[in-house]
């Protein structure tokens, strides 16, 4: 189904991997006859995006980059036009997805078209905003919870990094999968975070004793854990698992994880599969559910959102093209 829609669009994009994010004047893309295009409101800043602006995705893909090349990989919106083939969405439907390094460009633009097998409707306890900076995170999450670690109601598990994108969302996910859950957060406004969020023990890693909270928290040891983040407390913790205990890490968690006797360290990716997305929504919508947004930048001020990764911030960082 096609309307009126504009010939360009404002994004922020590079000339050549590892060139400048500039704003940028470019074609609105056109839509295959599997694919919707999204008027994108809220388009997520992973932290892997500078790994994208150097060309690691396309190298990864072995594609052929097309540039001037858009960046960002999530976002959400309203649905402006869908393809011949497309019968699960309508013009007018308010979506999110996550595609990344997609072949039509990313979302750092007022319009982004991408597969209708990687979208989805937006929960109804999420805003635009909130959805558009969630689905990798969320993902890698829910992947990391119940596919790897296998997460059962009544277990115990340490989400260390429980402030970042990935963690905050862990914690809350965990709770509703019945788990008993120890946040390890970063500073004073991540240990806010990862309280209100329902964590049942929150840390602060750099300044408590994460050892020693863990050993009280599960006298008996800690049956699993969720790695977003490396580093010496990392490699510590490992050591207040039980005999048996799992330890799941997405990739990119740098440094990784040095393995120990008696415990199964798995790393893995945070790609869906069949049921994936269903399986979040239902869980988001058990319960008020918070997706932080720590700043928002314009598409003008892409290249500052970038560089914000570079500072401490809790939650996510979203960018508003509209």
């Amino acid at each position: 189904m096609k309307q009126s829609l504009p010939t360009t669009m404002h994004a922020a994009a590079i000339d050549q991997f590892g060139g400048p994010l500039t704003p940028r004047l470019l074609p609105v893309p056109e839509p295959g006859p599997r694919d919707i295009l999204i008027h994108v409101e809220s388009a997520g800043v992973g932290v892997w995006d500078p790994f994208e602006r150097e060309g690691g995705f396309a190298k990864m893909a072995g594609a052929e980059p097309r540039f001037p090349y858009v960046l960002g990989s999530e976002g959400a919106g309203i649905i402006a036009e869908v393809g011949d083939q497309v019968d699960e969405f309508k013009v007018g439907d308010h979506v999110y997805a996550m595609a990344l390094a997609n072949p039509n460009g990313g979302f750092y633009a007022e319009y982004v078209s991408v597969d209708a097998n990687h979208a989805s409707p937006i929960p109804r306890r999420l805003s635009i905003e909130q959805a558009g900076v969630m689905p990798v995170d969320a993902v890698t999450a829910l992947i990391g919870l119940s596919d790897v670690l296998k997460l059962k109601s009544g277990e115990s598990i340490m989400i260390f990094g429980a402030s970042g994108g990935i963690g905050h969302l862990a914690v809350q996910l965990a709770n509703r999968m019945g788990a008993r859950v120890l946040a390890v957060a970063s500073g004073s406004d991540g240990v806010a975070l990862a309280n209100n969020l329902g964590a049942e023990l929150v840390i602060d890693g750099h300044r408590e004793d994460v050892v020693a909270a863990a050993q009280k928290f599960a006298p008996e040891g800690l049956d699993c854990m969720l790695l977003t983040a490396g580093g010496h407390e990392a490699d510590q913790s490992l050591k207040t698992l039980r005999k048996g205990g799992r330890v799941a890490y997405p990739r990119g968690v740098e440094p990784e994880p040095k393995s120990r006797p008696g415990i199964k360290i798995k790393r893995y990716d945070g790609m869906p599969t069949d049921g994936t997305i269903a399986r979040l929504n239902r869980l988001i919508d058990q319960a008020p559910f918070e997706v932080h947004v720590a700043q928002t930048f314009s598409l003008d001020h892409a290249a500052d959102a970038l560089q914000a990764l570079n500072q401490h911030f809790v939650g996510k960082i979203a960018i508003h093209p509209a």
